[in-house]
């Protein structure tokens, strides 16, 4: 006896065009994603501190001014994050997003606790790795409905 079947039907056919242009637009977002990535390793792990493996970035840097150097980082963390719509972040990653560039913010607001924060928190990183996932998901998902094979 046969267990249930869970095929849903035949993959809709897609044309080479169709699919080309897929993988175009993938490369473009990856291209804009690896900015991403680069940006927010410069925010938050672009040096090392002589001596040690404790990553420190622009953020922490700038962060030693108070409250003028955490709202210029807060509009870095912001352009970062806003790059999510564009590559499809749905609302709940969105607010992850937010929340972690407030909590960022908020502490560093905190004259030395906040730099030292920001040495474990590293805030854009979080954000540019949640981009990452949420759009190489999706990527994934985009492929098997276009019926496109991903040779890895």
């Amino acid at each position: 006896m046969a267990g249930p079947s869970f095929d849903s039907g035949p993959v809709p056919v897609i044309s080479e065009e169709t699919q080309d242009a897929l993988l175009m637009r993938h490369a473009s977002e990856r291209v804009l994603l690896e900015r991403v990535e680069s940006l927010a390793k410069t925010m938050d792990a672009a040096f090392t501190i002589p001596g040690t493996n404790i990553p420190l970035g622009v953020d922490t840097i700038v962060g030693l001014v108070p409250g003028i150097g955490d709202t210029v980082s807060l509009g870095i963390a912001g352009y970062i994050a806003s790059h999510g719509l564009g590559l499809g972040a749905r609302k709940r990653h969105m607010v992850r997003m937010g929340g972690n560039i407030f909590i960022d913010w908020l502490i560093g607001l905190v004259p030395l606790i906040g730099d030292i924060f920001d040495i474990g928190w590293r805030g854009n990183l979080r954000n540019a790795a949640l981009l990452r996932n949420i759009t190489e998901d999706r990527w994934a998902d985009e492929r098997a409905r276009a019926g496109i094979i991903d040779h890895a």
